[in-house]
């Protein structure tokens, strides 16, 4: 362990800030915080509002195998910063946003075309890299970004608002991508020279490192797996983050109670991605995520009603942040198991694709269950049903490959 993480820990941290900052969580604890005040200003309701995120999630998840193949063919760096810096200045724009609703759909299309490769997508492939026994650990670590941007961003942002309304809100979430995450990515980011790589990373003959081609992985019922699983846990976690603070509300609690939540649900992350990218390091990887999936089946039952006590609020939160935590580990974690590292960037693309259209249309369904029947209760209980069928889909993952059947050839 201490060899792997003494060659590769500034990337980790780089790579930890960057997903911190990036397009991944920045607009998932933005959106929570001001659609209270859009719908007051506007008039939007809640389903409109939510149906955002369709225009970003939908766009992204297009664009991100796309984006995996630039890593795979130009390197991660080239791909993150100027990605990076693309999100920045559309986000930032959202300030701009007029009082004419498919303007409001059109600013969150633009941030879908440029933002991807500010996720997980890119950074992802270079930490893979680096390791190979405690690839698990270091990925983990790598998505506590997005547990730091859920325990720090939304008070920020609240702070913002009350010192210059809602729109104030997102140009200040930017300020840390310009500020923090870019002089690191800038010195530190990068993917390991072939003598730098791990000595127990497979490498094939021509001293690249093995895997499948897209093709190959797509004629596998592994990647159909993950694909299907991806979906319906990332459909559930989606809408229950988005709406988190108008349930905690609709309790009976205030918008700072929200915001505490919202401090849970990272913690929740914290946990998640350490504990389980942990253990999947020493354990089969599936039979972790498998438990791990129910914990937020219970959380969606306590957040049901609207007469649940604040500890238990929290207590679902946190739960919820489990959720986020194990998911994208999943994705990261077992494209690199059971496909390899050649053509990470296209496979993993693909696998995150039905996790940002997931995680796009929840909310709006979400939405539109509180529209029209007053509570979220219905579309909760869906969400119970869901992810325990989304993690026990990885049971039939079956065991890792070894070294020949990750060094097969298109023919």
């Amino acid at each position: 362990m201490a060899s792997e993480f003494k060659k590769g820990w500034k990337v980790v941290f780089a790579a930890l800030l960057a997903t911190a900052c990036g397009a991944s969580p920045i607009p998932f604890n933005v959106l929570p915080l001001v659609m209270g005040p859009i719908h007051d200003e506007f008039g939007w309701d809640y389903t409109q509002i939510s149906a955002a995120t369709l225009m970003w999630g939908v766009l992204g998840a297009m664009l991100a195998p796309v984006y995996g193949g630039f890593c795979d063919r130009f390197g991660v760096r080239r791909v993150g910063i100027l990605s990076m810096l693309a999100f920045i200045l559309v986000f930032a724009s959202f300030y701009f946003v007029p009082d004419w609703l498919p303007g409001w759909y059109m600013w969150w299309a633009a941030l879908g075309l440029v933002a991807i490769g500010s996720t997980p997508v890119t950074w992802s492939r270079a930490v893979a890299m680096w390791f190979d026994r405690h690839r698990g650990l270091a990925l983990g670590i790598m998505l506590l970004g997005t547990s730091a941007t859920a325990m720090f961003v939304p008070h920020f942002v609240n702070f913002a608002i009350n010192l210059g309304g809602w729109r104030a809100a997102f140009p200040a979430a930017t300020v840390f991508a310009l500020f923090l995450a870019m002089p690191f990515i800038l010195a530190w980011f990068r993917e390991p020279r072939p003598e730098e790589r791990p000595a127990t990373l497979e490498q094939a003959a021509d001293g690249d490192v093995v895997g499948l081609s897209l093709r190959q992985a797509m004629h596998g019922r592994q990647f159909w797996i993950l694909l299907v699983s991806t979906l319906l846990i990332s459909f559930s976690y989606g809408g229950a983050h988005i709406h988190m603070a108008q349930m905690v509300e609709l309790h009976g609690f205030t918008a700072g109670d929200a915001a505490t939540v919202m401090s849970c649900v990272a913690l929740g992350i914290l946990i998640g991605r350490l504990g389980i990218g942990y253990l999947f390091d020493r354990f089969w990887a599936p039979g972790v995520a498998f438990p791990a999936m129910l914990l937020p089946a219970i959380a969606c039952y306590l957040l049901m009603g609207t007469s649940t006590s604040f500890p238990l609020i929290l207590f679902g939160g946190f739960l919820i942040g489990v959720a986020a935590g194990t998911e994208t580990d999943i994705v990261a974690f077992m494209t690199a198991r059971y496909f390899g590292l050649r053509h990470y960037g296209r496979i993993y693309g693909f696998l995150y694709a039905p996790f940002g259209i997931g995680s796009a249309i929840s909310p709006m369904l979400y939405g539109y269950v509180r529209d029209t029947t007053g509570s979220y209760d219905l579309m909760l209980t869906v969400a119970v049903v869901l992810f325990a069928i989304g993690g026990a889909a990885l049971l039939a993952l079956g065991r890792y490959p070894g070294r020949e059947q990750l060094s097969r050839r298109d023919v």
